[in-house]
């Protein structure tokens, strides 16, 4: 449960876990193919990683930083998150699966084809969010930093009608 670093490390046809680390650091590194079983940490720092047909089940993350990240195929399923930090990331052909987050922070980041099924989170951050074919259906959110953000998004009729007012105000519609 000490410190690891892996920045800049070629991770190919893998599985990797159970991990617990105070801190673990793999910035720049490349995964692909891989499989991360119960990986757990304090702080996950994945800043311009590359992850191609990634598959990471369980585990619990109070930080994952994985700014300027680009991520294709990459399914995430069971992990709780307290904060996540996804800020000008790509990311293709994503499915995050009974996960938990605190607050997602995607300020900038460009979402192709990425949805969630059985999710919940207390906040997200969609300034300035690039998004097509981002299915939010299956995420419990209780609030978007931006609803503007949004453009691109998919919701249920129930996820409309409770941000219904940040949606109107978005486009300066008054609700009396």
């Amino acid at each position: 449960s000490g410190d690891l670093a892996s920045d800049h490390a070629r991770v190919i046809e893998s599985t990797v876990g159970p991990v617990t680390a105070g801190r673990w650091t793999f910035a720049g590194a490349t995964l692909t193919d891989v499989v991360l079983h119960d990986v757990s940490a304090a702080a996950l720092t994945a800043t311009e990683a590359r992850w191609r047909q990634v598959e990471w089940t369980g585990g619990r993350v109070a930080a994952l930083d994985a700014v300027r990240a680009e991520w294709d195929g990459v399914h995430v399923r069971g992990v709780r998150f307290d904060y996540v930090n996804l800020a000008s990331a790509k990311l293709t052909d994503v499915l995050f699966t009974d996960c938990v987050f605190a607050t997602v922070d995607l300020p900038e980041a460009e979402l192709s084809r990425v949805a969630f099924a059985g999710c919940r989170a207390d906040e997200v951050d969609t300034r300035g969010l690039r998004a097509s074919h981002l299915d939010l259906r299956g995420l419990d959110v209780a609030g978007f930093t931006d609803v503007a953000g949004l453009r691109g998004a998919t919701l249920s009729e129930e996820q409309a009608a409770f941000h219904g007012r940040a949606l109107a105000r978005a486009l300066g519609i008054v609700v009396r």
